[in-house]
């Protein structure tokens, strides 16, 4: 299986967006405002701990979506059974381990997701590539006009 296509708006974050390759009939959705409650149906206090700690996060870096509302409940779900496996002793499987890292690798939640964008001390991302084809402002090369 190929490599799953990247959300446009990583593209935009990443700084990798080309007008050419931008496709204009994506669904695009808008970021939520407010920290959306936990849903009922998650497993156990672990899980709804986990949405209360992940929901503000992702609603103040913009990255959470009303569409992405129950992927995040998975997430949070499969955290929630994971920790309880632990608490009981137990060793949860590999595959639940691998797909907890995938789902957290989706939000930007781990440390090669964020590497992948930069932000400015505000927090908001930095496109790497906005200053070519313009030059220097000021600097030993930049030419000055009187």
């Amino acid at each position: 299986m190929g490599r799953p296509r990247k959300p446009r708006e990583l593209k935009v974050l990443h700084g990798t967006l080309k007008p050419s390759r931008d496709n204009a009939s994506e669904i695009k959705f808008e970021s939520l405002k407010e920290v959306p409650a936990p849903p009922d149906w998650l497993p156990n206090a672990h899980a709804k701990k986990e949405w209360e700690r992940l929901a503000p996060i992702l609603v103040r870096k913009a990255l959470l979506a009303e569409a992405d509302l129950s992927s995040l409940g998975m997430l949070c779900g499969l955290h929630g059974k994971i920790v309880q496996l632990y608490a009981a002793g137990e060793t949860p499987t590999a595959s639940m381990a691998t797909t907890l890292r995938g789902m957290q690798s989706d939000f930007g939640l781990s440390p090669a997701a964020r590497s992948k964008v930069t932000l400015d001390p505000d927090g908001h991302a930095l496109n790497k590539f906005s200053g070519n084809g313009r030059a220097p402002s000021n600097g030993p090369n930049s030419r000055k006009t009187k």
